[in-house]
């Protein structure tokens, strides 16, 4: 259990804290000259049971709140002390909202400096505290007299806290790794060392960890846990890691950064929350109010951009949105207290509900029932909720990172009755069984009717459909979808098209009977050169638009490919030429070509070679510096049939596959994307397909 100070300046902090360990917390020369804490202090008591009580002594004085805050957050007790002298100060009020907004409801009062006054006084401060805990989470809270000049009341007081660590309930150890440094130094002999509170899952030696948002890597050394040489630590104790890696300094990590699994890492500087404002604040809320955000033990200044249609009166709670100067490391459902921009008093404090807040359209109505649902800490009814909702799709791996479930709890989650899944970008998104179901009809009705329509055309483009269908996916989560309906032969994929498994375009017997004897003209001997449409009309007595509307089809089929306008090469003698090019770079010294070298390997006129050496160019196949060209490995099976393609994926593993049907490459110039072949105005893929 960790248990946290709090309290006025000089109300017997530090000294009870000595009295119930032997240990003083106040370590800086400053602190002992001038009888104040200044900084955060530690102490460590061993409980009865073999368990270890960590403490956490934090100044009282009003200037260093902020010091404070950074030991308040992971505490799972608090110690109020409060002077019998003195009664309820400043301070005390402060931090006891601070707690208050920090959701920390477990707590016991020391009544300090009870052999200072007399009965009557210990009585008059006893029912004053009392009232002051009412409608706090403190409410109730047991009142301990203890003196530590004579050890009055210590021993009750010290009981008190070992019946509490019996009592406590354990953090979630399951979730991934986190802990907030509060201090970062060298240790002659070990290297840098950092400690702080480990606030969910578990570290052990040889770990390696990310200190964020700085993203630097780490090695575990080694570990203390709560005082005591271990093997692991785990969420709820105080721990010292010490850290080795390239870059690993005690300048490097400071307080206010998280050392965590490198699944986790990664930072925000926009963060939708719930605020809620202390009833003693003199005005309300403004839009793009400055602030200070305080959060685990970092500090930060904030915007808060007010999401509902009103100011926030005072003691009132409201969702908002939090602009913040510089990313910070954090989870969803953390605590965060926010106090002016003069640091001298607390505005209020919150959760954090949206790690990843939009910047635009982030008051709509379906913008605010998102929040409602991330505002469910149970991560399994949360998810429930925001598949209800619009955008009806949830990214699994994100919402798994932003809560900083474990791997085996996001797996449970994901696999529970009634979520669909799918793997697009290296993550999982997920939809309601209902929505699937939904969204599956919804595109075979599609295809059908655009079949109905279009009975020449092999298929609809993606993009086109994809805009069609509600919900509307994103593009990576709408093609892994449709992978899906590909191996349930629903649906059939054509390059950028998708046709329904039954549709098949054939050429008419007419037009097959003209490809017949067109079909010669484009091969053999002249594959290299074949003539134009006009050309190609005027040998066959034929009108040139039907040439061109029947080889614009075949484009589509993917037998053929227009290099330039009107001119179509066979898809075999494209593929021809890639070897082609392939060969003359990799028997070239630095690997680069020149068009007049291409056009002798294919015995062609400089025009012709240039015009296809700038079709490869358009498709990435080439990259062109100067008068040279080199290939672009990557892109050698754009042209190439599938079973070449498979056969050379399998022997250099790791290569990006040929979008020759592949469902993410379009067209350029606002055309439909092209089916299987190419056109002249194509342009080169330039995401990857889910695979």
């Amino acid at each position: 259990m960790i248990v946290g100070t709090a309290g006025h300046i000089d109300h017997g902090k530090t000294a009870l804290v000595r009295a119930l360990t032997g240990v003083d917390t106040d370590r800086l020369k400053e602190e002992k000259a001038r009888g104040i804490s200044i900084d955060l202090g530690f102490a460590y008591l061993a409980a009865p049971d073999g368990a270890v009580l960590g403490f956490v002594d934090v100044p009282g004085h009003e200037k260093f709140v902020h010091n404070m805050l950074a030991g308040a957050t992971g505490i799972d007790f608090v110690l109020l002390a409060i002077a019998a002298d003195d009664g309820v100060m400043p301070q005390t009020r402060e931090h006891l909202a601070i707690v208050n907004l920090l959701g920390i409801d477990r707590g016991i009062v020391a009544l300090t400096k009870a052999d200072l006054v007399a009965t009557e006084q210990l009585a008059k401060v006893t029912t004053e505290i009392a009232q002051l805990l009412e409608g706090t989470n403190l409410a109730g809270a047991e009142i301990v007299p203890v003196s530590t000049v004579s050890g009055a009341g210590t021993d009750e007081l010290r009981g008190r806290l070992f019946d509490a660590a019996n009592t406590i309930q354990a953090r979630a150890a399951s979730e991934r790794f986190r802990l907030a440094v509060d201090r970062s130094f060298t240790l002659p002999g070990a290297g840098t060392v950092v400690t702080g509170t480990v606030l969910s899952g578990a570290v052990s030696t040889g770990d390696r960890v990310t200190i964020s948002p700085s993203g630097l890597v780490a090695r575990v050394r080694s570990i203390h846990a709560q005082n005591r040489p271990t093997e692991r630590g785990v969420a709820g104790q105080r721990c010292a890691l010490n850290l080795a890696g390239e870059g690993v300094t005690k300048d490097a990590i400071a307080r206010g950064q998280m050392v965590l699994d490198p699944a986790l890492h990664a930072p925000t500087d926009r963060i939708d929350a719930t605020l809620r404002l202390l009833a003693t604040e003199p005005k309300p809320v403004s839009q793009w109010m400055p602030a200070r955000l305080h959060h685990a033990a970092t500090e930060v200044g904030a915007r808060i951009v007010l999401l509902g249609d009103a100011p926030i009166s005072p003691g009132g709670e409201a969702p908002v949105q939090l602009v913040l100067d510089r990313p910070i490391a954090a989870a969803e459902g953390d605590r965060f207290v926010l106090r002016d921009t003069t640091a001298q008093r607390t505005i209020g404090g919150g959760e954090f509900l949206d790690l990843r807040a939009p910047a635009r359209k982030r008051r709509t109505p379906e913008r605010l029932a998102q929040l409602r649902a991330h505002a469910i800490r149970d991560a399994e009814q949360a998810l429930a909720a925001l598949l209800d909702i619009s955008p009806y799709h949830v990214d699994l791996s994100a919402f798994a990172r932003d809560r900083a479930l474990s791997e085996d709890r996001a797996r449970t989650i994901g696999e529970r009755p009634g979520v669909t899944k799918a793997i697009a970008d290296d993550r999982v998104f997920a939809l309601s069984a209902p929505v699937w179901l939904r969204f599956k009809r919804s595109l075979l009705a599609t295809l059908q009717c655009f079949h109905a329509d279009n009975p020449d055309l092999a298929g609809i483009g993606l993009e086109r459909l994809r805009s069609q269908l509600e919900p509307r996916l994103p593009t990576a989560v709408f093609l892994s979808f449709l992978q899906e309906l590909v191996q349930s032969k629903e649906i059939a994929l054509n390059g950028a098209w998708a046709r329904l498994a039954g549709h098949e375009v054939r050429l008419t017997p007419e037009d097959e009977k003209t490809w017949n004897k067109i079909a010669p003209l484009l091969g053999r001997g002249e594959r290299f050169r074949p003539p134009r449409v006009r050309d190609i009309a005027s040998l066959q007595t034929l009108r040139e638009i039907d040439v061109r509307r029947m080889l614009k089809l075949l484009g589509r089929m993917g037998k053929v490919d227009e290099v330039s306008h009107d001119h179509f090469f066979l898809r075999a003698t494209v593929a021809e030429m890639v070897d082609i090019i392939a060969d003359l770079a990799a028997t070239a010294t630095d690997g680069q070509f020149s068009a007049a070298q291409f056009r002798d390997r294919v015995d062609n006129g400089r025009k012709v070679a240039i015009q296809i050496l700038e079709f490869f160019d358009r498709h990435g196949v080439t990259l062109r510096r100067g008068d040279l060209r080199r290939i672009n490995k990557h892109r050698l099976d754009l042209f190439r049939n599938s079973a070449e393609a498979a056969s050379r994926d399998q022997q250099q593993s790791g290569r990006e596959s040929s979008p020759v049907g592949r469902p993410d490459f379009k067209s350029g110039r606002g055309r439909e994307p092209v089916l299987g072949g190419f056109d002249s105005l194509s342009l080169p893929p330039v995401t990857r397909s889910a695979r």
